[in-house]
């Protein structure tokens, strides 16, 4: 008898500490976990190290500290034209994945439905799981074999999953794991399901800032008659090489806010003292900065995909993210598995990024990353192509 509670059946350690125990065991390019292989911004640096051995080493406030919910606040006018207060509308949480969690399960009531699109990042079926609620996806698809193209959705197939059960659609912008960012047509339609159905909306846009020439990242919030619904979610991980800090925050109504925020403070309480301050100075950045880190990943985004064509990949190419996905001849799972030991790359299957019983829709798709170093990159491009 297994003694992991039901509501947690299925959620089992995940195909990326297999690959990562398996990069290590062969040696191999780790091109399967997102992370950043190179330090962030010194002005953000220096303020984390300054503020180590202070008073900032002990608890926050609860909502996070002043500077930085006014600087999360002074970000969303500069870049969003959102005005948020700071005092009652912006919440500081350990990385986006609590913001989410807490949004949740501040929410969500025992068999209340939660629409999301598929491929979707896998803590999200774990706590609409733990808050009792249940997952209704909606395909994401990307360009048929041989074609080149964007990911899609079906618009009836969108409308057709809304029931009287569902309270909540969660959308995921710039996407994890397909690199799609929802167009400003596809916002609207989405917009449209959220107002129709009075339906909460919960974004997660970490990847806000790291958005590729062609493509723009909308937040759905700047929707007509969208802010008042919606809670948006991001985090300075991705923006400033930082995801192991876990700095994120939550703004939106203060109602939403505060349904978040009730469930939060049972869960971390509070976090990262004397990071708060740091990501505070980053957010307050010149704009300089933030195309810089959108144009250099983009160029490592173009290293890649040219190795990965060459490797004789076919690659759907990324308008935003971290992550390039190709086609295979076969199962991904096992491709993946292999890889290892005959080239020395490691990547992820996308089928980890669906519910067990739509994994088909992405047995043949593997989802490789390039937020590495030029030099890691054109090694795992050598490997591939050898």
């Amino acid at each position: 008898m297994s003694l992991l509670a039901q509501r947690l059946q299925g959620f089992g350690t995940t195909v990326f500490a297999e690959m990562s125990a398996l990069a290590v065991a062969t040696g191999s390019v780790n091109l399967g976990q997102g992370f950043p292989d190179t330090p962030g911004p010194p002005e953000v640096l220096d303020v984390a190290r300054a503020a180590i051995g202070t008073e900032l080493d002990q608890y926050p406030p609860g909502p996070g500290l002043p500077v930085l919910r006014e600087a999360v606040a002074a970000h969303q006018l500069r870049f969003r034209g959102l005005s948020y207060d700071p005092a009652t509308e912006v919440l500081v949480t350990a990385g986006a994945t609590e913001a989410l969690a807490g949004a949740l399960l501040g929410l969500l009531d025992p068999g209340d439905e939660v629409v999301v699109f598929e491929p979707l990042y896998d803590s999200y079926a774990a706590c609409i799981a733990m808050a009792g609620g249940v997952v209704v996806p909606v395909p994401l698809r990307p360009p048929p074999p041989g074609e080149t193209g964007r990911w899609t959705f079906d618009p009836a197939e969108l409308r057709a999953a809304v029931t009287p059960r569902t309270t909540l659609l969660l959308l995921n912008t710039p996407h994890n794991p397909t690199g799609k960012v929802f167009d400003r047509a596809e916002l609207a339609l989405v917009a449209d399901v959220v107002r129709e159905h009075d339906l909460v909306a919960l974004t997660d846009e970490v990847y806000e800032h790291l958005v590729f020439t062609g493509a723009e990242h909308v937040s759905l919030a700047e929707l007509p008659g969208m802010r008042e619904r919606t809670l948006v979610v991001s985090s300075g991980g991705k923006t400033f090489s930082t995801t192991g800090w876990k700095v994120g925050w939550v703004c939106g109504p203060a109602e939403l806010v505060t349904c978040v925020r009730t469930a939060k403070q049972f869960l971390t309480y509070v976090n990262a003292g004397p990071f708060q301050p740091a990501i505070a100075a980053g957010l307050g950045l010149p704009d300089a900065f933030f195309t810089r880190v959108a144009t250099d990943l983009e160029h490592q985004r173009d290293q890649l995909v040219a190795g990965l064509v060459q490797a004789g990949l076919p690659v759907v190419s990324p308008e935003a993210t971290y992550f390039a996905t190709v086609r295979v001849d076969g199962d991904g799972l096992a491709f993946c598995r292999e890889l290892p030991h005959r080239v020395g790359v490691v990547a992820v299957p996308m089928s980890a990024f669906y519910l067990p019983q739509h994994a088909e829709l992405g047995r043949d798709l593997v989802r490789f990353a390039f937020c590495k170093r030029p030099e890691v990159l054109a090694e795992a491009v050598a490997r591939l192509t050898a």
